[in-house]
């Protein structure tokens, strides 16, 4: 794992986030939950925004950012503008925090437990690289569904 390689790839997500959430044709529809789903897009990008400001912005760049992780799922009707500008923040929040990070400590645990299992920094960082991919699959085919049904 090199640093500049985990900028690139949170960097090039966050922009395909920020891409899809644009790409809704109405706003509204970002709230809207699919047949047989718990989460509406909208949810699914504030869960994003959440998880990587507090466990890269909080816990490996130390920013005073403070989770509040049932908004995440709770919250409706934001605006797309607002969603956007979070998405703009929290990408730079996490480059500017993985480029602070010091390479030596990679092999080190991370600072919190997830599923209560202990990572390794650079086993973390992948693993958010990877949890963000999951929710931004998810949150293109909600896009595609709405925007073709309605």
């Amino acid at each position: 794992m090199t640093i500049e390689s985990m900028v690139y790839l949170f960097e090039r997500d966050l922009n395909r986030l920020f891409n899809e959430i644009e790409s809704y044709p109405d706003e509204r529809l970002l709230w809207k939950v699919l047949p047989g789903s718990a989460n509406s897009g909208g949810n699914l990008a504030l869960h994003l925004l959440g998880n990587l400001n507090h466990f890269i912005g909080h816990l490996v760049g130390n920013t005073a950012y403070i989770r509040d992780r049932e908004n995440e799922f709770s919250a409706k009707e934001i605006g797309r503008e607002e969603i956007l500008k979070a998405i703009e923040d929290c990408k730079k929040v996490v480059i500017d925090s993985l480029r602070k990070f010091d390479i030596h400590l990679a092999q080190e645990d991370f600072s919190a437990q997830v599923f209560q299992d202990t990572f390794s920094n650079e086993q973390m960082i992948i693993h958010l690289a990877g949890h963000l991919n999951y929710h931004l699959g998810q949150i293109n085919y909600h896009r595609r569904y709405f925007s073709a049904f309605n």
